[in-house]
């Protein structure tokens, strides 16, 4: 095949459907911090229904890690492109049957339990979704291009979130709350169907990577990936860890978190938080673009070592500015943390795979990828809602602060060594 238009399909693969698998992700978020609570949990207060509902987004957080293990684990053993499409379909299933779902006033507990099976599949099929997808970008970019073409995954980030909350915004516009409440939340989940069809479809069209069938020349793969990994890369992986934890804390406080703390302790209007977010986000995937252009002129590492002091750096404001601050100052913090998202996650693609060799790759980088999202995303999502409540907002961003510092400790612990690329001819995309 023409190396060019392969290079495309495979960018086309990487970005498209780990934006469908995002746009899944961030429509629970955002449905989790906007209605969930009253729907699918018990009434004590609105504080506390926000908190269970946070707490059933958490759960996907435990689930990705075994999910990463078990979709690492085929991976590993059998390639990446058809280990992807696996964790596609399951992501968008699970989405699609929420749509379906009874309310707590309708079935009582069965209604939140159900919710959290689905949410449980959500977090596993996602466990897969990134470090496949970040391989398959890699493993199959030209020398010197690595960063750019492992940014291409992180794009969906951005595409993804925009699809869910410019959704959700233009629901809340079209549709009076009473009907938004009722049936209108149900929209988004439907329509995954359609966006998972076509990630499928992009992906079926792909090939495997070079990397992996190099490999596969060399040797067999081990018969348990994640015990030769466990035996040999522990350290890699508990760095590769660290290494994440930063964008996943910036991610969920900036998204999730803000959304439900300004409309319901704050009291600001849905639609104007979610447009405010939605320009946000902008500067999301500006910072993922300079960021891979930035890795590949240098390296990754530099990159996200001054992300990590960048957030270091930001929680000294993060928290005050979303207690108290003006709509403009809120704006402004939000567009500043996600820019500086896109340097703590933009490079990831390219900086992980190297911490690994190919036949404990997959499992390596999904472990660490999720293993950091248990605590930048589930633990900080839910211990920042905790403190919230109790009136310490302020005090909010001081969990970036730490976060940034795990971060720029983990690259320091970790030594990229491998090449991510076998030899190959060196075609640069047009």
């Amino acid at each position: 095949m023409n190396p060019i238009v392969q290079h495309r399909r495979v960018l086309a693969a990487a970005l498209s459907g780990t934006a469908v698998e995002f746009y899944d992700f961030y429509v629970y978020a955002t449905a989790a911090a906007l209605v969930f609570g009253p729907l699918f949990f018990p009434a004590e207060s609105a504080s506390a229904q926000l908190l269970l509902s946070l707490m059933s987004f958490g759960l996907a957080f435990i689930a990705r890690p075994i999910g990463a293990i078990a979709f690492g684990h085929f991976g590993d053993r059998i390639g990446r492109k058809s280990t992807l499409v696996a964790s596609l379909l399951l992501m968008g299933i699970s989405t699609l049957l929420i749509a379906f779902l009874p309310t707590y006033q309708m079935v009582g507990w069965i209604a939140p339990a159900l919710l959290c099976v689905l949410r449980f599949g959500q977090g596993f099929g996602l466990g897969g979704e990134w470090g496949g997808a970040a391989l398959l970008a890699v493993e199959n970019a030209p020398k010197g291009w690595e960063a750019r073409f492992g940014s291409a995954p992180q794009l969906g980030a951005p595409v993804g979130f925009l699809a869910a909350n410019g959704l959700f915004l233009l629901l809340g516009l079209w549709l009076p709350e009473e009907a938004f409440n009722s049936w209108g939340w149900r929209i988004p989940f439907l329509l995954s169907a359609v966006l998972v069809s076509l990630g499928l479809w992009v992906r079926l069209k792909i090939t495997e990577t070079p990397a992996f069938s190099e490999a596969l020349e060399k040797e067999a793969p081990p018969m348990v990936p994640l015990g030769r990994l466990l035996r040999n890369h522990w350290g890699p992986v508990v760095a590769g860890s660290a290494g994440v934890i930063a964008c996943f804390a910036i991610f969920y406080l900036s998204t999730a978190f803000a959304l439900g703390h300004l409309t319901t302790v704050r009291g600001m209007e849905r639609e104007i938080v979610l447009g405010v977010q939605l320009a946000a986000n902008t500067f999301l995937a500006i910072g993922i673009v300079v960021a891979a252009i930035w890795a590949d002129k240098t390296s990754p590492r530099l990159v996200l070592c001054t992300g990590a002091v960048a957030t270091a750096l930001l929680g000294l404001v993060f928290g005050p500015v979303l207690g108290e601050g003006s709509l403009a100052m809120v704006f402004a913090t939000l567009a500043l943390s996600l820019f500086i998202m896109g340097l703590v996650y933009g490079p990831l693609g390219a900086w992980l795979p190297t911490l690994f060799p190919p036949f404990v790759r997959y499992t390596g980088v999904s472990v660490a990828f999720n293993a950091g999202g248990i605590i930048g995303g589930a633990v900080v999502a839910v211990e920042a809602q905790r403190i919230a409540m109790t009136g310490g907002v302020a005090m909010i961003g001081l969990f970036l602060t730490i976060a940034g510092l795990l971060t720029f400790a983990g690259l320091m612990l970790a030594r990229p060594t491998r090449d991510i690329v076998p030899v190959q001819a060196e075609p640069l995309i047009p």
